[in-house]
């Protein structure tokens, strides 16, 4: 695995504390089914399908076919390569029994923040109201904080389902080889050529999100 992978495992691992995933999981079961939920993307490369990628892609299927969630959103444009990551983890999401109809996808997202601004406003458009986070609980506590803030500026009621991992590591995690060129964009960002890192963070923040933003544009 990418060296920058382990870091965040392991700063993943040990921040997870920061979410009491037990009683948000039990506070999703009452309150399931969700319309849908939002998986924020992970970088793809050849030969590189990262643990961190398939761990949300494994909680969102297995949030899908216990009917925790009807549909979902995977959130993530070609970000640091040509790699579309939304339309990379639809793919294999497929695999594991996740229906295409039942599966939406945001490329406009760069940082996480915008992975739930963007699916937020995907999810609107398709008139699904009930939505939550499914993500790990690093990123789930990093954006809980602006989670509120779209409640407050937007009335974007979000639920929270980080990953149980005692749950996850008994799923399966066979997946098989997909055909990637088909997430291939033309234009990739690649913001580590195209943005400084002080840019970065602000985007990480949510600086950059257009408050004003129409999905139906």
């Amino acid at each position: 695995m990418d060296m920058k992978w382990i870091i965040y495992l392991v700063v993943m691992v040990s921040l997870a504390a920061c979410v009491n995933t037990g009683r948000l999981y039990t506070k999703a079961q009452e309150e399931a089914p969700y319309d849908a939920i939002i998986v924020p993307g992970v970088p793809y490369g050849d030969d590189n399908f990262s643990d961190v990628m398939s761990l949300r892609i494994r909680w969102a299927a297995f949030l899908y076919r216990t009917g925790m969630a009807k549909n979902i959103i995977f959130s993530g444009g070609a970000v640091y390569n040509e790699y579309t990551e939304s339309k990379i983890m639809a793919m294999y999401a497929e695999q594991l029994g996740v229906k295409p109809e039942h599966i939406l996808i945001d490329t406009l997202a760069e940082h996480s923040t915008e992975n739930l601004f963007y699916s937020w406003h995907v999810a609107r458009a398709n008139g699904l109201d009930r939505v939550a986070l499914a993500t790990d609980p690093f990123q789930t506590a990093m954006l809980r904080s602006f989670k509120r803030k779209m409640k407050r500026r937007l009335g974007a009621n979000i639920d929270l389902i980080p990953t149980v991992f005692d749950t996850v590591r008994k799923l399966p995690r066979d997946f098989q080889e997909i055909d990637a060129t088909q997430a291939i964009d033309p234009t990739p960002a690649d913001i580590d050529d195209t943005q400084t890192k002080a840019f970065r963070w602000k985007g990480t923040m949510g600086w950059h999100i257009d408050w004003n933003f129409n999905q139906d544009k």
